[in-house]
């Protein structure tokens, strides 16, 4: 018996590793009308088909599947007809649907991500449907008697159920930065063209789940694709922001005159005999982060030969600039837009993305702009080398 036990054990602890890098869906479709269910794994913007299961006489399916780490996953009959999973190894899912369709009514178990991103679909299915509720009726009184008195009144119960979805996903958000639910959240639209989150504010939260989904998952392709997408859209914000303000912006010279880190107000006319990087930048941009640890290298080269950084912060918290320009021990002239709300010197260079910088000569003449990198040092070996 001692004997058997021991030859036992091992097979336990194998097929235990096994369970870890897999997870099972087992379920039942009351009144299905197909006879076979997909599963696809959701990459960034694409599916990948991975299995298909028949449907037994008593609504039954199952599925088992290799995986390494959370990942999404539809299952259903169509592209169109489908819920979405968030299963992670080891997991064994239990779900029910409870109509002809898979993409109706349902209910699963075993697996917090799967539940989570239910409730999330649950919840904005709920608002859409109120909301073309309010479309309806407002269509049908629109132009009759008394239509002045409830436009109002329905347009502040559509916003109201706009502004609650919102308030509802941030919560959520804040509530879960560990787990990959909170991509469902961010990513949520109204309509094709709506998202759920919606203002420019929200962006932070996009940092947020990007900064801890990338520490704790840095190989997920969603993950990376959250990066990606953050980058872009802070670079479009920083754009319209800089755009929108361009034709209130009034004639002025390309002389920036701000306060540095310690309160000195510091024009950059000033430096002239000097050959000057003039730099636009984010806390928010990893590219500007990354970009100021190679101009310590060219500053420390160049500085005792006539050159300077100015440089310019455009976020709108004083804080965060004033906490990595310490971190980061940036030994340039640090400044910031007096208004990051209304960047008048960003707007004035025309600055549409960042990192972006322009180079003065020591007459006070732009002689090129975003240098980057090797081209910047090419360029700066020219001017103090030849």
């Amino acid at each position: 018996m001692k004997r058997t036990l021991l030859l036992l054990l091992p097979l336990l602890l194998f097929a235990g590793c096994q369970n870890k890098n897999k997870f099972t869906v087992k379920g039942v479709i009351k009144d299905p009308h197909k006879k076979a269910l997909t599963l696809n794994r959701v990459d960034v913007n694409r599916l990948v088909l991975l299995d298909s299961s028949e449907i037994g006489s008593n609504g039954n399916f199952k599925f088992r599947v290799k995986s390494t780490g959370p990942e999404f996953y539809q299952i259903g009959y169509s592209d169109s007809d489908f819920v979405t999973l968030l299963a992670e190894p080891g997991e064994k899912i239990q779900i029910s649907f409870n109509g002809k369709t898979t993409s109706g009514d349902y209910t699963v178990t075993g697996s917090k991500g799967s539940e989570d991103v239910r409730m999330l679909d649950m919840r904005l299915a709920t608002a859409k449907r109120k909301l073309d509720s309010l479309r309806v009726v407002y269509a049908e009184s629109s132009g009759k008697p008394g239509f002045d008195e409830n436009k109002s009144r329905l347009e502040n119960e559509f916003s109201d159920i706009l502004k609650e979805l919102r308030k509802k996903n941030i919560e959520f958000i804040i509530s879960n930065t560990k787990s990959m639910a909170s991509l469902k959240a961010i990513y949520q639209k109204i309509d094709d063209n709506s998202y759920v989150l919606n203002e420019p504010r929200d962006l932070q939260y996009m940092k947020i789940i990007s900064d801890s989904l990338g520490r704790y998952y840095p190989g997920s392709k969603n993950v990376k694709a959250l990066a990606e997408d953050l980058k872009n859209e802070l670079n479009r914000m920083y754009s319209n922001q800089i755009q929108s303000m361009a034709a209130k912006s009034p004639v002025a010279k390309l002389d920036p005159d701000l306060k540095d880190i310690n309160g000195k107000r510091i024009a950059l006319s000033s430096l002239k005999g000097k050959v000057v990087l003039l730099t636009f930048w984010s806390v928010d941009s990893k590219e500007c982060i990354t970009e100021n640890l190679q101009f310590k290298e060219i500053y420390k080269t160049f500085r005792k030969k006539g050159f300077e950084i100015y440089q310019i912060n455009v976020d709108e918290s004083e804080q965060k600039w004033r906490d990595e320009v310490r971190f980061d021990e940036l030994p340039w002239i640090n400044t910031r837009e007096d208004d990051p709300l209304s960047p008048a010197n960003a707007i004035l260079f025309n600055v549409t993305s960042l990192p972006a910088n322009f180079l003065f000569d020591r007459d006070g003449t732009i002689i090129g702009s975003n240098l980057h990198g090797r081209a910047l040092q090419i360029k700066l070996n020219q001017l103090f080398n030849d």
